[in-house]
């Protein structure tokens, strides 16, 4: 009985087999087709981005660097570079009309008449941030330095208590922890009472802000929005692009720039690691309309309102010192690396002395170059950054620097306490700039950033005794030290700087 049940098992199985062979071979034609199809238009999507690549004029390793790349990593290098690889250069990110607007309601200084004393050195830097950014050299503007983020923060809730009209907030980072909250509670107290207040936070940077304190947000009647929220149909697009820059406008009048983001790491430290240092600064005077100037930018990209907001001239009292001072916003959407411009053009004019403080290490071959130069001819170089950073990614695309820098005679010297987040560079006894900027590639070419220039001996001064100060807490690195390190390190530095330009 067993074999008799069985020759209807085996037939039934050998038939359903022939059934499934039999419907493969009817779709195979057509499957076969589709492939044919998918990689036809693949290869065409491959010489298409090529095409695209060197009709950009770009630098020619990073042209054969993204071919190779599209070439050896089927796939998945199409994807690396719709994430990395896409240029913004001469994107509008605001309509011609608003633009022109923005420009007639700020009335922005053809030029102011330079101090006798200026050095013909900041008159350089001058012309040169004239041409690359709108708003000009701006006189009447007083200066208040913060390096620990508990006094920037208390001096920012004290103004932000007293404003009258309204309060423009923009941050890379914005925090729903202790810090965070106090500010946002403030801003929407200020709100109800009638001032009008506009948050802009990037989408990535500030990803963990919860939908709930949103909306809380904006049932008090603030206006907040993400800069380039990533989308299912934009990711693409925008993921690689950030807005980095932490400015604050209060009634046109004070203005705050620097790299304190909102979170508890800048003002009170986490149960883990003791308050980021960092360097901000607080300007009350003429400059603040560039700031104000910025902001609408960014806020007209990302809500197409235009800001019909006329600049207030603002008078110092005579007790209070006057800096001149520029601001030059930077971004991936402009013909220039206008920042990385700046930089580039300070370092080669330093005769004397260029410092430079930053979290990240990683310059472009220019900006080696010239540091390595001015170092080379006797200029005394000092380059400070975190022992500790935040990134061990960056740590070790930093460390594939110093050796370099050594040879050539720069100084390089780790920050002990914490993290050193400070983005200052001082050249001579003259200029200082600080803001949002890194010394990496990505702040200088895939970000949106903000610096103001200061050109004041006695800014300096103060500036550089604030720098002088930070070396006592640190420990200068040497070139036999240096070369201990071990061996697997050294490789992992090697390996990670090949990708330092994405990073």
């Amino acid at each position: 009985m067993g074999v008799t049940l069985s020759r209807p098992l085996l037939f039934l199985e050998i038939t359903s087999s022939q059934r499934d062979i039999m419907i493969l071979a009817e779709l195979f034609p057509y499957a076969n087709l589709v492939y044919n199809i998918l990689m036809v238009l693949y290869v065409l999507t491959v010489l298409a981005v090529i095409v695209v690549v060197l009709s950009e004029n770009r630098n020619p390793v990073k042209s054969m660097a993204w071919m190779l790349v599209l070439v050896l990593l089927p796939v998945v290098g199409l994807v690396i570079y719709l994430i990395f690889g896409r240029s913004l250069k001469g994107m509008k990110l605001i309509s011609r009309s608003h633009l022109r607007e923005l420009r007639r309601l700020n009335d922005f200084p053809e030029a102011v008449k330079l101090e006798e004393g200026l050095s013909d050195n900041s008159r350089q830097l001058i012309s040169l941030a004239n041409k690359l950014t709108e708003p000009h050299l701006f006189e009447g503007n007083a200066i208040q330095v913060f390096t620990t983020g508990e006094d920037k923060f208390e001096t920012l809730l004290r103004d932000i208590e007293q404003a009258q009209e309204y309060i423009h907030v923009q941050y890379f980072i914005l925090e729903n922890d202790s810090t965070g909250k106090r500010l946002i509670e403030l801003l929407q107290r200020k709100a109800r009472e009638g001032v009008r207040v506009r948050v802009l936070y990037d989408y990535v940077g500030s990803f963990y802000m919860r939908p709930k304190v949103l909306k809380q947000m904006r049932a008090a009647g603030i206006d907040v929005h993400p800069f380039m929220e990533l989308t299912f149909t934009q990711f693409f697009l925008r993921i690689n692009w950030r807005n980095h820059r932490k400015i604050v406008v209060i009634d046109g009048r004070v203005g705050y720039v620097g790299g304190m983001n909102i979170a508890d790491r800048y003002v009170t430290g986490t149960s883990k690691e003791p308050a980021w240092r960092d360097t901000h600064l607080r300007i009350e005077g003429n400059a603040v309309v560039a700031m104000q100037y910025s902001f609408a930018i960014d806020w007209d990209f990302t809500t197409r309102e235009l800001l019909n907001m006329p600049p207030k001239k603002v008078e110092l009292p005579p007790s209070k010192p006057s800096h001149l001072v520029q601001m030059v916003n930077s971004g991936p959407a402009h013909r220039w690396n206008n920042i990385s411009f700046v930089f580039l053009k300070a370092i080669t004019l330093a005769k004397h002395s260029l410092y430079i403080q930053t979290p990240y290490f990683l310059p472009s071959d220019p900006l080696l170059k010239a540091m390595q130069s001015a170092a080379l001819a006797g200029v005394d170089v000092r380059v400070m950054i975190p022992r500790r950073p935040d990134s061990s990614m960056l740590r070790l695309a930093t460390g594939s620097y110093i050796k370099e820098c050594l040879q050539a005679g720069i100084k390089i010297y780790f920050y002990e306490p914490a993290m050193m987040h400070s983005k200052v560079v001082i050249v001579d006894d003259e200029f200082v700039t600080t803001g949002s900027t890194n010394f990496d590639f990505r702040s200088f070419e895939h970000n949106f950033e903000f610096n103001a220039l200061v050109y004041s001996k006695e800014f300096n001064r103060e500036m550089k005794a604030i720098f002088e100060q930070d070396l006592t807490h640190c420990t200068r690195v040497s070139m036999g030290k240096w070369k201990q390190r071990p061996l697997i390190q050294k490789a992992l530095e090697s390996v990670v700087r090949l990708i330092a330009p994405i990073l």
